[in-house]
This record gives structure tokens, C-alpha cells and sequence, in this order.
């Protein structure tokens, strides 16, 4: 159940949303350029927020010149790249029915996720218990290998029968269930932020750019949904970075901005 506060913050993006389709069809041009700064931004933070320490401008520049950037890791350089194929691979998926969804979809965004970097865990669940510490300092155990498949067929069955939801819900309680099931070694986080775009993306709606210097919030609310049972404070969280970049979308288009 939504409530009162979720469901006006809903109710406001989905006027800011109509608002933003007055702008379609879009121009190839516009198009473009709205797919190149959700690339950029998407993989930039995306990869911040597991450690990766490429800047944004470094990152920018790998996508868009090949640069290969002094003093950073080759594995660093991967996960860039590899994030824009696990976009790409999205981008194939986006006129598909949202019911249409499949485990070895999720598979395919996780093994270009972690391709060349950890090549034998690409694509398949992890074999070994494994869990984080959390900001209290105590230990949050995740779900037990030999469950992982169990868990992850559930997960796709609610994903194909969930469309009752409103569909920024339905995205970020399928982030949220995802890593709680932490179904790989490496990995989890990207795969369920691109996860989560997929569905918002798929109902017309912007993605949710979770930015680095919102990584504690990020985090935090995702314990305390693990810790006390209530998604209250992550789906907030979430709703607001849907309508933080549904506005940045809108001034782009309004004022025809290309961003260099």
C-alpha cells in the first residue's frame, strides 16, 4: 500500500510526465542527445557508486573518444565500457512488453556488466555466502546460494504479474527485492539500477540517475527497508530522482540545450 505522501509525490511526476510528452515525437537530434547525457550520467554515477574513481569528464571521455585515461586501472576502463553495452543491450528491450521480461535478459545486463573483468562470475549466480556491512557496523547476510535460483524465479513471476503497481513503484521495489536477493558475486547494485531504468523506461517515464553525492541516502535507505521491514524512505527516494531528471529533461528540451 502507497502512502498519502508517495502517492501525491506520483501523482505530481506524472503531470510533470505529461508535461514532457507535449515534446514527442522527439527529433533524432533530441533524441540523441538525451540518450548520450543519460549514457554519460548513467554509467558515471553508476560506477562512482561502487568505488569506480574515473571522473565524470574521464568517463566522458572513454564513451565518447576511446581515450584511455593515465594512472587508472584497466579495470575501471572495463567497467565503462562495459556499463554502455549493458545500456545498449537495455536499449533493445525498451518496446518490449514490460510482462515480457526474462531471467536470462537479467543474465545478459549482468554478464556485459562484468565481462573480461570477472569473467567466470559474468552472467551466473554466486556459489559462496556472502554478505555487507552496514553503516550500525553489524553484518547483513544475504540470500543463501543454494535459494538464490528459488528466489530469482519468484522474483521474475512478481516482476510479469506486478503491472497493478504504479509503475515507479513496480521499478523500485524490483530494485529493492533484486539486491536483497543479491543474486551475484559483483555486480548487484549495477545490474539493479539498470534494472530498475528498464522498467521506468519502458512505462515512458525518464530513469532515476542516482547521483554520487547522494550515496549515503542511497544506501541508508535501503538498510532501513532491510532492517525494518518498510520501503517508505527508498521509494521516496527514488520518486525524487524521477522527477529530478524528468524536469532536467523538460529545461533541456524548452530551451533546446545540446550539452557538449
Amino acid at each position: 500500500m502507497v502512502s498519502t505522501t508517495l502517492q501525491s509525490l506520483y501523482n505530481s511526476i506524472d503531470k510533470q510526465k505529461e508535461k514532457l510528452d507535449t515534446f514527442r515525437p522527439l527529433s533524432h537530434e533530441q533524441s540523441q542527445n538525451l540518450k548520450r547525457i543519460y549514457s554519460i550520467d548513467m554509467t558515471y554515477h553508476s560506477n562512482a557508486l561502487e568505488g569506480n574513481t574515473l571522473s565524470y569528464s574521464e568517463t566522458k571521455l572513454i564513451l565518447e573518444e576511446g581515450i584511455t585515461i593515465g594512472g587508472k586501472s584497466l579495470n575501471e576502463h572495463l567497467e565503462v565500457i562495459n556499463h554502455k553495452e549493458a545500456l545498449n543491450f537495455v536499449e533493445e528491450l525498451i518496446a518490449l512488453p514490460t510482462s515480457s521480461l526474462k531471467e536470462q535478459e537479467i543474465l545478459t545486463i549482468h554478464y556485459l556488466i562484468l565481462k573480461s573483468i570477472h569473467s567466470k562470475e559474468a552472467g551466473r549466480y554466486r556459489t559462496q555466502n556472502v554478505g555487507v556491512k552496514k553503516s550500525n557496523g553489524e553484518i547483513y547476510h544475504f540470500c543463501e546460494p543454494l535459494k538464490i535460483q528459488e528466489k530469482m524465479e519468484e522474483f521474475i513471476e512478481w516482476l510479469q504479474k506486478s503491472h497493478e503497481l504504479h509503475p515507479i513503484q513496480r521499478a523500485t521495489l524490483a530494485h529493492y527485492h533484486f539486491v536483497t536477493i543479491h543474486p551475484f558475486i559483483d555486480g548487484n547494485g549495477r545490474t539493479a539500477r539498470i534494472l530498475m531504468n528498464l522498467i521506468l523506461m519502458q512505462n515512458g517515464y525518464i530513469p532515476a540517475i542516482i547521483e554520487f553525492s547522494d550515496r549515503g541516502q542511497y544506501i541508508q535507505s535501503i538498510e532501513k527497508a532491510q532492517n525494518e521491514n518498510t520501503i517508505e524512505d527508498f521509494s521516496l527516494f527514488i520518486a525524487q530522482q524521477v522527477s529530478k531528471n524528468i524536469n532536467f529533461y523538460i529545461q533541456t528540451l524548452q530551451g533546446n540545450i545540446h550539452y557538449l
